[in-house]
C-alpha cells in the first residue's frame, strides 16, 4: 500500500513538473499549421479497433458521432501536451453543441498489441487529475491508416469529419482554449463550404 502511495506521489510530482515546464514552454510551441498534403483522394483514418486507457473498445465509428473531431496526438512525457489537456477538456465541453468532439491519442503507450504499462498508468493519472471526459485512445497496430506514423513533434493535432476523412490543416504545438476555438470555428466553416 505504501509503495503504491509513493508511486502515485511521484507520478503527481512528475505531472506537476510537466505542467510547469509546459507553461514555460508554451510560447515556444506556437508553430504555424503544418503543410497540408494535397491529394485527389481524401486521406482517411481507415478502419481500426482499439481501446482507450481504461480498456473500453473503440472503432472508426467514433468519428460518425460528431461533424468534426479534433484528434490530439500527444505523449505523457511532453510538458506542453500535459498543459494543453485541460484546455482541450474545456473545448470539448464548450463546442459539443456545435458538433465537435475531442479525442486524445496517447503515443507513448505503444500500440494496443504492445502497451507500455508505465505510460498507460501515467495517462490514467493525467486523465484523472485533469478531469477529462473525452477518450484517451491507445494507437491501433495500423496507426490509424498510417496517419500517426512519422509524427516528429508533440503535440500534433488534426481533424476528421463524420466519414472518417482527414480534413483541414494539421497543427503542431500546444494552444489555449481561445486559440483552439478560433481554429475549430475555421475548420467548421471550411466543412460547411465543402458540403
Amino acid at each position: 500500500f505504501l509503495r503504491k502511495r509513493v508511486n502515485m506521489k511521484k507520478r503527481y510530482k512528475k505531472i506537476q513538473a510537466l505542467l510547469i515546464s509546459g507553461i514555460l514552454a508554451a510560447s515556444v510551441w506556437t508553430a504555424s499549421p503544418a503543410a497540408a498534403k494535397e491529394k485527389e483522394e481524401p486521406e482517411t483514418v481507415g478502419t481500426f479497433t482499439t481501446e482507450d486507457i481504461n480498456g473500453k473498445e473503440y472503432t472508426e465509428e467514433i468519428f460518425a458521432q460528431a461533424d468534426l473531431t479534433l484528434v490530439n496526438v500527444f505523449a505523457t512525457w511532453c510538458g506542453p501536451c500535459i498543459q494543453e489537456v485541460p484546455e482541450l477538456q474545456k473545448l470539448s465541453e464548450e463546442m459539443k453543441e456545435d458538433g465537435v468532439q475531442v479525442i486524445g491519442m496517447v503515443m507513448d503507450t505503444g500500440t494496443i498489441e504492445e502497451t507500455d504499462e508505465d505510460a498507460l498508468e501515467t495517462a490514467k493519472f493525467l486523465a484523472e487529475v485533469a478531469e477529462t471526459d473525452y477518450p484517451f485512445l491507445i494507437p491501433d497496430e495500423g496507426l490509424m491508416n498510417d496517419r500517426l506514423s512519422g509524427i516528429q513533434a508533440y503535440p500534433e493535432t488534426f481533424f476528421v469529419n463524420k466519414e472518417g476523412e482527414i480534413v483541414g490543416e494539421s497543427y503542431v504545438g500546444a494552444r489555449d482554449l481561445d486559440a483552439w476555438k478560433e481554429i475549430v470555428e475555421e475548420e467548421l466553416e471550411a466543412l460547411d463550404k465543402e458540403s
